[in-house]
């Protein structure tokens, strides 16, 4: 970025006049004309006045408004599509994707119908955790057939559904069904049909639903109640901060055994791979858009009733920690383009979708030169898959694939009982659905996990460069922000205070894009180096400037020796919390029980948004029209793992970075509502893989040592960069800091 397109002082960085522009240097003063050991402090007194910051508001949450804005052109939608992507992967704990072992299915029990035949299928996705389900065949089936993959959704008993009589003769009343017996069976009908259209059609369980996997419905689904006695580090459980830091969860469980189904569709010698497609409404309409985002093979999609810019998905099964994060429903069912895409909407949040949603989406194809392949149709039945929503989706996939037999309207068909559809039996007996299966499936693929990961760390310039997409781009999308441009910086000064050897500064430093306020203190020697160090600290900017006017010991030294210094209160420090002490617990969206994905599905980590507090701070300053030769970032106390967080997410940030880690570890956090939780760090390497994506950053370091730093060393000997060990005493490590910088 050339220096005209980032600094404008007129546009991007509003200041006072001359007062800011550290080119203007005192006349006279010398540094060393302030007594040796003095503590100087400023006549500033400023009132806590609490920044007006969008972040200080409501959190999101799945009832908030997802408005999808279609990119402008091909290239700018594959980079937004990519983004997605990791982003939806990593959710599901699927970033990088795991091996995809051959799968070994039992197929047995076949049932005997008018055009059509039922198998049940059961299978592991991976060791303990089972996939279950319905294929349904046409009675001719020969060659490769069209395949529909069919996850079910919420409804009652799932794959064994039965509206039952009352329910039937409301559906038949209000022209929803036709036909009393099958109608009874809508999951089932769909398969029917498509089977006797020439379509091969799985229905699979979802989690807890129908034969049930290996986990309760209560667990997956209706988890409200937390279980202290599963959030040990050693002992955990779904749900669990533990499982949080590895993206472990329902949503990705479910995502997983979708894709492990579409595996085991592809390997088999009757599956068209050029005609699969997906279909299911609610709770199953939000694993047909996932699926077909993150895998191509899936050539049509059809998500009834789910689809929306209003309610993103009620159930555990369908959030997971980032998932929408500037994102929602209506972006990921546009990931299908330009493969075809149906929806229908009902008297439900989806009710708005031929205003809100399909128009963007029409517009997105067309740009994409598929206008033609996406429709949307409101229909005014309460939230459901009936005959006429399914009439709809018969018609989508006799366009798309070619299918000749039968019209689209349904014939009656004789149900399969319980007994006839569920895979169990004497011979394949039900597994036991426990505390101590949850345990074991959860630690198999944190083991699995952390196995894959570890063949990535860095020795030569090729896995730098691989560790750096897969373990970089995690920590990208966990922190979710890169460094911000000029024109998104506004400063407003408050005050200004003239000493002998410095002036002082306090000014709210805005984010104008994003709607964030900082309250922020610059210090500026008259005689300056050309250099500013940006100090970031557990108390924010009172690590710097006390309220009583004190500058620090180690500042001072800074300042004598000619650095500029910047620091600011990051969220819920400072001046945001009014008495000065920081926020205990993290803020969450407690309206839907123990999963903290209700909250990190739809916001940034506490820790994140003070990365991107330290991220705006460094970026006014490195951005600033007086040029600083060298910017230093140090992170002190709490504030250690918050600036390598920063750097390692935003390369070429600083020339130099000191990091007071206090030995954190993130591995250790056991509360969901910990300041410092964010899902995903223990997956992806904890704090030596922050430090290790700092490279080639010269770095300083206290709190380590060799032995616990070996990820760190490799990233920094492949691309020949510089770490340092900082020795200090506990109680005099921001010295030993300002030591370093100044050596």
């Amino acid at each position: 970025m050339s220096k005209d397109s980032v600094v404008t002082r007129r546009n991007a960085l509003q200041t006072s006049g001359a007062a800011m522009s550290w080119a203007i240097l005192g006349a006279h003063t010398r540094a060393s004309d302030v007594p040796s050991g003095a503590q100087p402090t400023v006549s500033i007194r400023t009132r806590t006045v609490v920044p007006q910051d969008v972040r200080l508001g409501p959190l999101r949450d799945l009832h908030s408004y997802f408005p999808f804005v279609p990119s402008t052109s091909i290239d700018a939608w594959k980079k937004r599509r990519e983004y997605l992507l990791r982003q939806i992967l990593l959710s599901c704990g699927l970033w990088p994707m795991p091996p995809r072992p051959e799968i070994v299915a039992t197929v047995h029990g076949r049932v005997e119908r008018d055009g059509y035949t039922v198998d049940r299928v059961l299978f592991e996705s991976i060791p303990g955790l089972l996939v279950t389900g319905s294929l349904y065949r046409p009675a001719d089936a020969a060659g490769r057939l069209p395949t529909i993959l069919s996850p079910h959704g919420h409804w009652p008993e799932g794959r064994f559904h039965d509206h039952g009589v009352e329910q039937i003769q409301q559906e038949i009343a209000s022209g929803g069904e036709r036909f009393e017996k099958g109608g009874r069976h809508p999951l089932q009908a769909r398969c029917v049909h498509l089977a006797r259209m020439g379509c091969q059609v799985f229905l699979y369980d979802m989690l807890g639903f129908g034969d049930g996997g290996s986990f309760t419905k209560e667990l997956i689904h209706k988890s409200e109640a937390r279980r202290p006695e599963l959030v040990a580090t050693d002992h955990w459980g779904l749900y669990s901060a533990q499982a949080e830091l590895r993206c472990l969860n329902p949503c990705g469980l479910q995502t997983w055994n979708s894709l492990r189904a579409l595996d085991w569709l592809c390997s088999r010698e009757d599956v068209d791979p050029t005609r699969i497609g997906m279909t299911r409404a609610s709770g199953g309409g939000t694993q047909t858009f996932l699926l077909t985002a993150i895998d191509e093979r899936v050539k049509a999609a059809f998500p009834a009733v789910m689809v929306s810019t209003a309610m993103q998905g009620g159930c555990t099964c369908e959030n997971a920690s980032y998932l929408r994060v500037n994102a929602g429903n209506v972006d990921f069912a546009a990931m299908a383009a330009p493969r075809p895409l149906g929806l229908t909407a009902a008297d439900d949040w989806t009710s708005e979708l031929e205003s809100k949603g399909l128009p963007e989406l029409r517009q997105h194809y067309a740009m994409l030169g598929a206008a033609d392949k996406v429709n949307g149709k409101y229909f005014k039945f309460p939230h459901n898959y009936n005959a006429v929503s399914r009439a709809m989706m018969y018609a989508f996939f006799r366009q798309h694939f070619g299918l000749s037999k039968l019209p689209e309207q349904e014939s009656d068909y004789e149900p399969l009982s319980r007994e006839e559809a569920t895979v169990f039996g004497d011979a394949y007996p039900a597994p036991v659905k426990d505390v101590v299966t949850e345990v074991a499936i959860l630690r198999a693929m944190d083991y699995q996990s952390r196995r894959q990961l570890a063949q990535l760390l860095p020795v030569d310039t090729a896995s730098w460069a691989e560790y750096q997409r897969i373990v970089g781009g995690a920590w990208q999308t966990m922190i979710g922000r890169s460094l911000p441009i000029a024109s998104d910086l506004q400063y407003e000064q408050r005050t200004e205070e003239k000493h002998e050897v410095w002036t002082v500064f306090t000014a709210w430093l805005r984010n104008k894009t994003h709607g964030e306020e900082l309250p922020t203190v610059f210090l500026l020697p008259h005689e300056w180096n050309q250099e500013v160090v940006v100090w970031i600290g557990s108390d924010g900017k009172r690590d710097v400037l006390s309220p009583e006017g004190q500058i620090s010991e180690p500042i001072v030294r800074l300042l004598k020796r000619g650095y500029a210094v910047a620091s600011a209160d990051l969220l819920y420090l400072g001046d945001f919390v009014g008495n000065g002490v920081p926020l205990a617990e993290a803020r969450r969206w407690e309206s839907r029980g123990a999963s903290i994905a209700y909250t990190l599905g739809y916001n940034h980590s506490l820790f994140a948004q003070r990365v991107h507090d330290i991220l705006t701070l460094t970026a006014f300053v490195k951005y600033h029209e007086a040029n600083p030769s060298r910017v230093c970032l140090a992170g002190v106390g709490d504030a250690g793992i918050w600036v390598a967080a920063a750097v390692a997410s935003s390369s070429g940030l600083v020339d130099q970075l000191a990091v007071d880690t206090q030995g954190f570890r993130f591995g250790r956090i056991t509360s969901g509502t910990d300041v410092n939780l964010v899902p995903g760090a223990l997956k992806y390497g904890d704090v030596p893989a922050l430090l290790a994506l700092c490279a080639p950053v010269r770095l300083g370091i206290t709190g380590e040592s060799l032995a616990t730093l070996a990820e760190t060393g490799m990233a920094y000997r492949v691309t020949g960069g510089q770490v340092d060990l900082i020795e200090s005493p506990t109680n005099r490590v921001s010295d030993a800091v300002a030591d370093w910088i100044m050596n």
